[in-house]
């Protein structure tokens, strides 16, 4: 491509000396006041061959000028699929604007990406990794400042956004003097900078608030949530919506009214809208108020355990009293971005980052692309995963389910999820709609049902937990599809090689565990047997991704990586109730520590039938490390017919309406057992001791999952308790969680523990040799 820009330059500067000569003629020929003429047409020629001549060089960033004397720049980073401000970016950009601000040909420009869905993803974190001091941090925000504020002082600019528009990419797009989105579903736009640990560094907190107002900016910032088209319009974040073919042509127009003095831009609030965004934001009682709520909202949600939400309120509250954009403002952005920078927190969200992308790259290469999917059963889980396979990955799906009635409530289920975006208005109704065609839906009373799956690429298989009825399954299905199929199953904790045993195509059998609810839940288990091969992996992998998984790749045992470390966890939180802890003690200790929910809460709403069932299967495998609670408890409350949140009540009740509450014959029933056991408390329940009981029987368990090579890798094992049950994301991981923490130290709580309340707490040998020398499990 280099040779052929290269050739042209050189055809057109070949063609520039021929018309010098030409100059020559002209003036012999016609006289001088001709020359000039022709000179004038000569100079024009001159400008386009040295505009040319910078596109070519620029290696990210090039640019055109039109004949009305407006740029279009476009970002186009080498060798990635996204754009990103990286320094080279950063460099180029800079002296792209600098020529086009000192051109007097150029009157406005137009800034839009030549990546395919991505306007711009945001900054190079690879920057923030190599910082080992806040002066370093400070070193990336406050240039990045200088070039906006640079970049927003010269000549009218445009934002043409298409695709993804996050972090430093929206705050170049904040700095223009205009912007417009397509109406798209890959357009969104974010400041996700609190997912990181850090705050907005290149002015975002001294340009939205002003713009959008601190009810719409505030939220954008605290949580990082994607804002789509239609709402940014409406909050004035940008001022126009457009097709995406159209969205040059949009750019290009407002560019030349800007240029022109003819385009007006109010984004003025109006009617009560405009009164009340004066009472809230204008006043110092409505801004004291507004910041006293966020806060109280922040520490809700976060428990205090994230400093990043508050560092922002507190750089945004001073910017509204001293003034946004004021020098005092922007000092409070970059020392606030830098000083967050250097939080343990900041890098365990990063380090999930980078987690994440690890795990979306498939470690093989698949053989085929798969189109069609079958997926058995319409139950909670079979509709989840029908829906992500037709939403999110865009195939066809069949699915089947025994009886009309389930598939009745597995489509219904399916087009809720979808109008409940359609009422948010975050999907187009018609995009429900052709969504929904997507989907075929049969059951046993389909006489035909067969031959939707003769041509299916993939079965997903998601019945109940019964090996005999999968058997059944596996055997009925394998007959009727094609030989490349590839037949996965849901089991939760049902061994893979069991399973495979009924398949005449065991090399193309696979585990593939999603979470419940699919549609939310980011992690899938995929689960190898002895006998899958890397190509079956790598379809099923391929397939997580397109569905929109973070996929691990976990060994075929008992539980597999998430349920398997789960276990003992829930075992000492039922074992801390028998101790003498309460109910709400421990969902208070555990969700102050950092989980999302309680461990009392989470039997409640996986199922305490369900808890109960697969306890009592790890325990053939995992002996006393899940043995310690009273196994006859859980037994005698699903015989009152408590099966938590699905029945109504369990270790909670749930009322139809409002809270759910402790069930206090629950808490009767634990101590009449407390009573028959005989047994004094340990005394060790308080609220450290409770935190630290469930958290190191999880490391512990972890550890050994990576000792087992049931896990590939401690970034895999960080990333699947992460996105598998919550564990705190602020903390990185059990694996991380543990470098921070001290590995010595943790081993020696065990032992404390192991002391006084029993076996379970042995450490793992890995746990042992990494106390015994000084060990980190990510050593970086």
């Amino acid at each position: 491509a280099d040779i052929d820009i290269c050739g042209k330059i050189a055809e057109s500067t070949v063609q520039h000396i021929s018309m010098a000569f030409q100059l020559v003629n002209v003036m012999a020929r016609r006289g001088r006041a001709a020359a000039h003429a022709h000179y004038r047409q000569l100079h024009q020629t001159t400008l386009r061959l040295a505009e040319a001549a910078s596109a070519a060089k620029a290696k990210n960033v090039s640019y055109t000028i039109d004949s009305d004397g407006i740029a279009t720049v476009v970002f186009d980073q080498q060798g990635s699929k996204v754009n990103t401000l990286s320094m080279d970016m950063s460099d180029e950009f800079q002296k792209v604007m600098t020529d086009l601000e000192a051109n007097p040909q150029v009157r406005a420009a137009v800034l839009m990406s030549g990546k395919k869905d991505s306007f711009i993803a945001g900054a190079d974190i690879n920057m923030f990794t190599k910082c080992k001091t806040s002066q370093e941090m400070e070193a990336i925000s406050k240039p990045a400042q200088d070039m906006f504020l640079k970049f927003a002082s010269g000549k009218p600019k445009v934002a043409a956004i298409h695709g993804t528009c996050m972090g430093g990419g929206l705050e170049l797009a904040l700095a223009c003097n205009y912007r417009i989105a397509t109406d798209h579903p890959k357009t969104m736009l974010a400041l996700p900078e609190v997912m990181l640990g850090i705050l907005p560094g290149a002015g975002g907190t001294q340009r939205l608030p002003p713009l959008v107002g601190l009810q719409a900016a505030l939220p954008m910032m605290l949580t990082g949530s994607n804002v789509r088209p239609s709402k940014a319009k409406k909050i004035k974040l940008v001022d126009q919506v457009a097709d995406p073919n159209a969205l040059h042509h949009a750019a290009v127009q407002a560019a030349k009214g800007l240029a022109d003095g003819t385009l007006k831009v109010n984004r003025e609030p109006k009617g009560m809208q405009k009164a009340l965004r004066y009472v809230l934001e204008e006043t110092e009682f409505g801004r004291n108020f507004v910041f006293k709520k966020a806060r109280e909202q922040v520490m809700k949600q976060s428990k205090g355990n994230y400093p990043a939400p508050l560092k922002i309120l507190d750089v945004v509250e001073h910017s509204a009293k001293v003034g946004f954009g004021t020098p005092s403002g922007y000092e409070a952005e970059y020392k606030g971005f830098a000083e967050l920078g250097m939080t343990p927190e900041s890098r365990a969200c990063v380090s999930i980052y980078f987690g994440q992308t690890a795990c979306k790259k498939n470690p093989f290469k698949a053989s085929r692309t798969d189109e069609k999917v079958g997926v058995l059963g319409a139950g909670l889980m079979g509709a989840g995963i029908a829906e992500v396979t037709i939403a999110k990955a865009g195939k066809d799906a069949i699915m089947k389910d025994a009886k009309a009635e389930g598939l009745a409530r597995g489509i219904n289920q399916i087009y809720k999820n979808f109008d409940k975006k359609v009422k948010k208005r975050r999907m187009p109704s018609f995009e429900r709609d052709t969504t929904m065609s997507k989907l075929t839906a049969v059951s046993d009373a389909d006489g035909n049902w067969q031959t939707h799956f003769k041509d299916v690429d993939m079965i997903i298989e998601a019945v109940f937990e019964d090996i005999d009825l999968k058997h059944k399954v596996i055997k009925e299905y394998e007959a009727i599809t094609p030989d490349h199929c590839v037949f996965a199953t849901n089991t939760s904790a049902i061994p893979i090689g069991q399973l495979a045993a009924a398949s005449k195509r065991p090399d193309k059998f696979v585990g593939m565990h999603y979470f419940s609810p699919v549609d939310k839940m980011p992690l899938l288990e995929i689960i190898r047997h002895e006998g899958t091969s890397d190509d079956t992996v790598a379809r099923a992998y391929a397939m997580g991704l397109k569905q929109g998984k973070t996929p691990i790749i976990v060994k075929d045992v008992p539980g597999f990586y998430i349920n398997r470390s789960l276990g003992p966890f829930m075992d000492e939180g039922m074992a801390m109730l028998l101790d003498g802890a309460k109910i709400k003690e421990v969902d208070n200790a555990l969700t102050k520590w950092g989980f999302p929910v309680g461990p009392m809460t989470l039997i409640d709403e996986v199922g305490i039938d369900v808890a109960n069932n697969v306890a009592k299967f790890l325990a053939t495998d995992l002996g006393n490390r899940v043995g310690t609670a009273d196994p006859t408890l859980l037994d005698a409350v699903l015989a009152k017919g408590w099966y938590g949140r699905k029945s109504g009540t369990g270790l909670h009740v749930f009322p139809k309406k409002g809270k759910k509450t402790v069930n206090a014959e629950m808490e009767t029933m634990i101590e009449e057992v407390r009573k028959q056991r005989g047994k004094p408390s340990s005394g060790l329940l308080s609220e450290e001791d409770m935190q630290m009981r469930m958290v190191t029987r999880f490391v512990n368990e972890t550890s050994l999952c990576l000792q087992d090579g049931i896990i590939t890798d401690p970034t895999a094992g960080d990333i699947g308790a992460i996105f598998g049950i919550g564990f705190a994301p602020f903390r990185g991981g059990p694996f991380r969680f543990t470098d921070a923490y001290g590995v010595t130290k943790l081993v020696d709580q065990m032992y404390r523990y192991r002391d006084a309340l029993g076996e379970q707490f042995e450490p793992c040998q890995l746990l042992k040799d990494y106390a015994k020398d000084n060990k980190k499990f990510h050593p970086e």
